[in-house]
């Protein structure tokens, strides 16, 4: 099946650039481009497409906007962002906007392919240093005193891979942790982005810290 692709950056080199790289691939089709996030989210809505690769700065809407609008108007599109800036403040907004990956624009073309097709097949990508320091950030952040009612809908098993999974471990890992087997955990995790009504394992993670389910520094 093709994964269909739209390309949003104000500069038109970019965006050629990725144009060749994408278009290059048998199973990867770009559908449109867009110079700002105004344009993003129409060319969304125009051509459906399963992956937007979204810059962050961009005139009138930044991607950041872009991609919470996309995130909560019930678009199935998922947002890949991509941007020169490693700042931790857009990491964890893009992040909590809606986001399934983020990848800086200096990546090697085959990391930027894989990140496309995992995002496109329902995954996330999260680098280890996003993750790194999107742990880093809560551990500043107070514990919270209530915890959503939503996690009451979760089992103990379910519970623990949601921990598990907060610390960036894979479903490989986590399975090893656990003694379980891979597909036995990929179930898991279907479930409880099913019941939390969450669209990937990064929103998961966000909430895991959230809501005090686990905290930065505990063994599980």
């Amino acid at each position: 099946m093709t994964v269909r692709v739209v390309i949003a950056d104000d500069q038109a080199l970019v965006r050629t650039g990725f144009r060749a790289i994408v278009s290059h691939e048998p199973d990867l089709d770009v559908v449109g481009e867009a110079g700002d996030g105004y344009a993003a989210v129409e060319q969304a809505r125009l051509h459906r497409p399963d992956v937007v690769l979204m810059d962050i700065r961009m005139p009138g809407m930044d991607g950041l906007e872009a991609t919470r609008l996309l995130a909560t108007n019930g678009s199935t599109t998922r947002v890949l962002i991509l941007t020169t800036f490693d700042l931790d403040e857009y990491v964890f907004t893009a992040l909590r906007a809606g986001a399934s990956g983020f990848l800086l624009k200096d990546a090697p073309a085959d990391q930027l392919l894989t990140a496309i097709r995992v995002i496109a097949a329902g995954d996330a990508l999260i680098a280890p240093s996003v993750t790194r320091r999107l742990i880093a950030e809560f551990a500043h952040q107070p514990a919270p005193t209530d915890r959503p009612e939503q996690l009451e809908s979760l089992t103990p098993r379910e519970r623990d891979v949601l921990r598990l999974l907060a610390r960036g471990m894979s479903n490989a890992e986590i399975a090893a942790a656990l003694f379980l087997g891979d597909a036995t955990i990929k179930t898991h995790v279907s479930r409880i982005l099913a019941k939390l009504g969450l669209r990937d394992r990064v929103q998961a993670v966000v909430l895991a810290y959230e809501s005090g389910l686990t905290r930065p520094g505990l063994s599980q």
